[in-house]
């Protein structure tokens, strides 16, 4: 992608400022998907939906413990949501990699954006249609949306490489995570009025969360209108090629298998960001089934709860975001991981039905997850050759939210042994603890220089 005005270790020029306002706004619109859906009103519904075709016969309050069936193999009830993700994931490791490689050919890569986009806006609007004992359409259209937000924010972050100078990328990094936060949040708010008078307007719970997934996806599509019209002009400096675009992309592929050896300290950062990340995804993925499922906390407790955490974590992402000018990223996102695994610790033994400790759990995930979000990918994009953005950013987002995949097929795992949530949320530890100690040994400064960009002024 051409640069606008870039002045390495430098504030933004004015128009960088202004492509990054048009930036910020893919967050904002493809957070309805991730908060109001994927984080909140998704694993519950279709868990009960799984529940209804398992044991139609049997209380809704009551574990089923008759498996269902996906691909043959059974699956309980409880754990169909987890093994949904981790599908979803093992599909997008295996295609948005090629992706990244593909759209850093095009001269045009916003229409790339676009393209996932609008296909994934509808699969997340088509879920309205999920009802009865139709768990497998669930299935199919979770998978679907899952893969176009991966692939969505692989051209999303690289393009913030090439518009924003590296002093300032924590900064505008946190600043588009906050609008996500906020973003989500307003539209939350709004279904939590839906979901709360649902029956006097003649709904039923059911027909309120659908409603409320039709109205997600529209706002993905309605607000990605933004960014894609104001980055429109943006283009590539196509790569060399030899033969048809998917072969090359597919030989390109290896060279940067290869190449990622060049660079040690780059692959050293993934390899802590995939442990790290799978605890945090999973964590987020996971929060509304544990506290419904285990904590017999009500949808409406839920929706409140997720609410709460997305405002304190828009706060949280622009505090990190102007607390990383002073101490770093690296050092910020170590941090955040030791919180986050106290915050594991204490929901294991929060009892059943206590809304009130819940809630303050709540604010202390929303301190920590706008920043250890945001920083994660801002520190990155000092870490990716330059020219080899979307390339690279694949290789980060076959790990970034939504599609993590060892946190939650162990999740799930622990589930289907021992039928038991605690249990599951408990084990999440050990991803925080590995990245952690990971993280560690990356050496950042070192890591910048060999990718050949200059390093912020504090690192």
């Amino acid at each position: 992608m051409t640069e606008v005005g870039s002045r390495p270790g430098r504030a933004s020029t004015p128009d960088q400022q202004h492509l990054q306002q048009k930036w910020y706004w893919y967050d904002w619109a493809c957070a309805s998907y991730v908060t109001v859906t994927a984080t909140v009103l998704f694993a519950p519904y279709l868990t009960s939906i799984a529940n209804k075709a398992a044991c139609p016969t049997q209380a809704t309050d009551t574990t089923c413990r008759t498996n269902l069936h996906l691909l043959g193999i059974a699956v309980a009830p409880g754990s169909l949501v987890p093994y949904t993700l981790t599908i979803s994931t093992i599909i997008s490791a295996l295609l948005i990699i090629l992706a990244g490689s593909f759209v850093d050919r095009s001269t045009r890569p916003i229409r790339y954006l676009g393209g996932f986009c609008y296909v994934g806006a509808a699969a997340a609007g088509l879920m309205c249609l999920i009802a009865g004992s139709d768990w497998q359409f669930g299935v199919v259209l979770a998978v679907i949306a899952n893969l176009c937000l991966a692939a969505s924010l692989v051209v999303y972050n690289a393009i913030m490489c090439r518009i924003t100078p590296p002093d300032d990328r924590d900064r505008i990094s946190s600043k588009g995570w906050s609008y996500g936060y906020l973003g989500g949040g307003i539209l939350l708010a709004a279904n939590l009025v839906l979901l709360s008078t649902h029956t006097s307007m003649g709904l039923d719970t059911g027909q309120a969360v659908r409603i409320s997934f039709a109205v997600s996806g529209a706002w993905w599509a309605l607000f990605a209108l933004i960014p894609l019209r104001g980055l429109r002009h943006l283009h590539n400096e196509p790569m060399p090629r030899e033969g048809p675009a998917a072969a090359s992309s597919i030989r390109q592929l290896r060279e940067t298998f290869r190449e990622l050896r060049r660079y040690p300290q780059t692959m050293r950062f993934l390899l802590s960001y995939l442990f790290y990340n799978d605890g945090i995804q999973t964590v987020i993925a996971s929060a509304s089934l544990y506290g419904v499922q285990q904590l017999k906390l009500s949808d409406n407790q839920m929706v409140i709860t997720i609410l709460l955490v997305q405002f304190v974590a828009f706060g949280g992402a622009l505090a990190f975001g102007r607390m990383a000018g002073k101490y770093g990223a690296k050092r910020l996102v170590l941090a955040s991981l030791f919180l986050w695994t106290a915050v594991v610790i204490v929901a294991f033994f929060i009892p059943e039905r206590q809304f009130a400790l819940w809630l303050v759990l709540a604010v202390c995930i929303g301190t920590v997850l706008g920043g250890s979000q945001s920083l994660s990918r801002s520190l990155y994009s000092h870490l990716v050759p330059h020219g080899r953005e979307s390339e690279f950013f694949s290789l980060y987002q076959a790990m970034e939210r939504g599609t993590s995949w060892l946190g939650t097929f162990i999740f799930g795992l622990v589930y289907q042994l021992f039928h038991d949530y605690r249990l599951s949320i408990v084990a999440l530890i050990i991803f925080f603890g590995v990245g952690g100690a990971l993280l560690r040994t990356v050496r950042v400064r070192d890591g910048i220089e060999a990718a050949g960009n200059t390093p912020p002024r504090v690192v």
